[in-house]
């Protein structure tokens, strides 16, 4: 198997046009056409991690976290950086990171964490915006099933649990084909009128050429009347953080215990007890405190994330209980994601888990 087969595949769930601007999500190190031979997931690369990548014999390690997130100029192997990189280069050992990508799709981190934690009816805590398109196209009323069957199948049409979701209208179509023309119906220099479907449907904009693609292949028309418009709705399946409940609810002290042992988490800071039961869980794997007024928005029990400052804690104001668990141990859930991501699509390829913890915070 080659490596841009894993890394197209990856892409296609988390794409990269998803990350933050100052993120460096993708190919870090490697030849896409380079023959795997295993790979080695982790949260972060570190030397260890290389090393311990060439003595699994496994060539491709799978990170959360990128190597490097911004310009290197040299590569001397004078910071821990460069060395795993020359360290890395030499072995022929590729590098690949989905990280604020893997963060705000549906099914990334934050879910991962939602599912671990049972937590039901589970929604975006902050949806994205202007991330939907609408595609309003024109076809005669006997190949409509064909085209929207075409453009369901390039990825549109899906709007939270429903999927091959469209609006359909019946109208005349009316056109003048020049001499020049090839026309599917009706004849050069002879205005015509064809009963029409004019068919809306959305998609997420990133998908916008491969569905553009579909639809011109699978329409008779030599030219395709077709309108792409951008949305301003909020794309409840592409955001940051996730808000879901308990089945039941819970005292605040057996819930974080609980937290505390699903996560592995050596402690947890938190503001003071509100002593009420816990029901409506927030949660956002890595730094999430840019959503505590979101998670009081949702009327949340309980936000749950890593990296909150001192004065942060002053802005649940009584109104919910911070529970930082740390950075590392919201995040180590990519492991078991990226896992199960690559064992589904390729069961019989060599995946393996770290041994190592990477995590660099250590506890007394």
């Amino acid at each position: 198997m080659k490596l841009k087969e894993i890394t197209s595949y990856i892409e296609s769930i988390a794409p990269l046009s998803f990350q933050e601007d100052y993120d460096n999500a993708g190919l870090i190190i490697g030849n896409p056409d380079l023959e795997l031979t295993g790979v080695l997931i982790t949260v972060d690369v570190t030397e260890e991690i290389v090393e311990e990548a060439i003595r699994k014999k496994t060539n491709l390690i799978l990170a959360h976290h990128p190597i490097m997130l911004s310009g290197v100029k040299k590569i001397t192997g004078k910071n821990f950086t460069e060395r795993i990189v020359l360290k890395a280069i030499k072995n022929d050992i590729a590098i690949y990171a989905a990280h604020t990508n893997l963060d705000s799709i549906w099914g990334g981190v934050s879910s991962k964490i939602a599912d671990n934690l049972k937590l039901k009816n589970q929604k975006v805590l902050a949806p994205a915006s202007n991330q939907l398109c609408k595609l309003v196209y024109f076809v005669p009323k006997d190949y409509a099933e064909k085209t929207r069957k075409a453009v369901f199948e390039a990825g549109a049409g899906t709007i939270g649990d429903y999927s091959s979701v469209s609006f359909n209208s019946e109208g005349k179509g009316m056109f003048l084909p020049g001499e020049n023309a090839n026309p599917f119906v009706g004849n050069n220099g002879e205005a015509h009128i064809e009963d029409e479907m004019r068919i809306e449907i959305i998609f997420p904009k990133y998908l916008k050429n491969k569905i553009a693609n579909a639809l011109i292949q699978s329409h008779p028309y030599e030219e395709v009347a077709h309108d792409i418009y951008s949305l301003e709705n909020e794309f409840n399946r592409l955001g940051y953080g996730i808000v879901g409940e308990l089945e039941n609810e819970i005292d605040e002290l057996s819930f974080m215990e609980s937290v505390k042992q699903i996560f592995n988490a050596k402690c947890i800071r938190h503001t003071e007890l509100l002593k009420k039961p816990i029901k409506k869980v927030a949660v956002c794997g890595g730094s999430g405190s840019f959503l505590l007024k979101n998670a009081i928005k949702e009327n949340a029990d309980i936000f749950i994330s890593g990296d909150f400052k001192y004065h942060q804690f002053f802005d649940a104001d009584g109104k919910i209980i911070i529970a930082d668990i740390g950075h590392f141990e919201t995040e180590q859930v990519t492991k078991e994601l990226f896992y199960e991501l690559l064992i589904k699509k390729f069961p019989k390829f060599a995946v393996r888990l770290t041994e190592i913890n990477s995590n660099p915070i250590n506890y007394l």
